[in-house]
């Protein structure tokens, strides 16, 4: 009996033990490892930061010069930052015109553009453009029409009409390529609708045709520039990591 009562006891004091070792009700510690997923790269995305501009010119424009009735030069430039381009063209225009009722038309001014281009040509790299765009124009001249008429009752009539100081607005939505030809050298075309024509100082002869714009009429014109460029940039290339051996 007493041993029988030993062995219950030194079994009781083992049971003891062995909870105070390993508690049920605290949690049971599991080894984690961490997973690190590396960010996967946009592709498509590119960083807006300056990269480089660029100056040019129409030539379309200087070779339709060759004709006595017609004169006209422009300059472009574009500034490159990554997803979208910011734009500026300058040019003067003049123009002489024999009206079909015998007039004699003249006018002369300047004109400007400025607006932004986006390119679809995600991170081409040669910085090739595929685009589309917008701008805001303005333009301020002058024009005059001489006109004779024939009258039986008053004999011929000369009439000289004239807007000194005439000025117009209008928007334009383009859409162009540009491509690199060799080295800084760069060729492209740029197509362009223009629309929402407002002019204003066209007081005693209604305006036939606006500097940078065109002959107005049917609410909207089309225009086409062929234009050459060359780039300066301003990012650095990134030299290429040196890998030294392992001894």
């Amino acid at each position: 009996m007493l041993r029988s009562s030993a062995s219950l006891f030194l079994l009781l004091l083992c049971l003891q033990a062995a909870g105070q070792v390993v508690n049920p009700e605290m949690p049971v510690k599991e080894d984690t490892v961490m997973e690190v997923r590396p960010k996967k790269p946009d592709s498509l995305r590119e960083k807006i930061y300056f990269r480089s501009i660029r100056f040019g010119t129409d030539v379309l424009a200087l070779a339709l010069s060759s004709s006595p009735r017609f004169r006209a030069w422009e300059v472009n430039a574009d500034a490159d930052f990554g997803p979208f381009y910011l734009v500026g063209d300058y040019g003067r225009w003049g123009k002489d015109e024999t009206m079909v009722n015998g007039g004699d038309y003249h006018n002369e001014g300047t004109y400007w553009r400025a607006g932004v281009d986006v390119s679809i040509l995600k991170k081409d790299p040669d910085r090739n453009m595929l685009f589309f765009g917008l701008r805001y124009a303005r333009s301020s001249f002058s024009e005059r029409l001489n006109l004779t008429v024939e009258d039986p009752y008053f004999g011929t009539q000369q009439y000289a009409l004239s807007n000194p100081n005439a000025s117009a607005a209008w928007g334009e939505i383009v859409a162009g390529l540009r491509v690199k030809v060799w080295k800084e050298f760069w060729m492209g075309f740029t197509s362009r609708l223009k629309l929402g024509l407002s002019v204003r100082g066209n007081g005693e002869l209604s305006t036939y045709d606006v500097p940078g714009y065109g002959v107005i009429g049917g609410g909207s014109t089309w225009g086409f520039n062929y234009q050459v460029f060359w780039r300066i940039p301003f990012e650095r290339k990134k030299k290429p990591a040196v890998t030294l051996p392992v001894p």
